[in-house]
């Protein structure tokens, strides 16, 4: 495999406490009170609208004020409450020493995926950041259409030479729907069960693991 793509949230980041205390505010603007913040770690990584409607039965209207209140946070303060997963950046060096191309395809909205990257100085380790181009119903806004948006970007067109990396089904269901291996990430937002019903590749416990994942591939 000669380019690997990773996700975000869960994958690069541990980023938590920004995303769930966002939803948490959205979610008390409509009287639903949760203290708990892992409850709402759920959100992490799959888009925010199939979140909201799933957990929260939203109707699009109350979603795009919850998505408006989320945002309000988010940008200012919830973005950068976040930090690298230890053992990340030296799995990413290790894949470029050897030869390996880096990507970003992110869930995320593409200019905040990239507002992260570069915050936490990783811009030289990627040829490209990917991301979504909106909250709901535009063309980038599941995993799949992120991953063949990077693919067609990037002029990649050999699947035999591409492999996904994250933590949640929907990086598992996206790869697959474009015909590519994924190595699923215990260290993040998934586990076992959904990792291995959503049929990831190889399963891998730490950032450490994943170079020699990938070689099984």
């Amino acid at each position: 495999m000669k380019h690997i793509f990773f996700d975000l949230d869960g994958t690069l980041v541990e980023s938590a406490l920004g995303i769930t205390k966002a939803v948490q505010r959205a979610l008390a603007h409509f009287g639903i009170v949760e203290k708990n913040l892992e409850n709402l770690e759920v959100f992490i990584g799959p888009p925010l609208f199939d979140s909201f409607q799933k957990y929260y039965h939203f109707s699009k209207e109350q979603y795009d004020t919850a998505i408006d209140i989320f945002h309000d946070y988010y940008h200012s303060v919830g973005i950068f409450e976040c930090k690298l997963y230890d053992g990340i950046e030296d799995v990413l060096r290790e894949l470029v020493e050897n030869g390996k191309k880096l990507y970003v395809a992110s869930s995320k909205p593409e200019e905040q995926a990239r507002k992260v990257i570069t915050h936490f100085g990783l811009d030289d380790y990627f040829v490209f950041v990917g991301g979504a181009d909106g909250d709901h119903g535009t063309k980038r806004s599941t995993k799949a259409a992120v991953i063949e948006y990077v693919m067609r970007e990037n002029h990649l067109s050999n699947q035999k030479d591409i492999a996904m990396v994250g933590d949640r089904c929907h990086d598992v269901l996206g790869a697959r729907e474009n015909h590519l291996p994924c190595v699923g990430v215990l260290y993040g937002y998934g586990n076992q069960r959904e990792l291995e019903q959503a049929k990831a590749t190889v399963i891998v416990c730490s950032p450490e693991q994943i170079p020699a994942a990938l070689c099984q591939l």
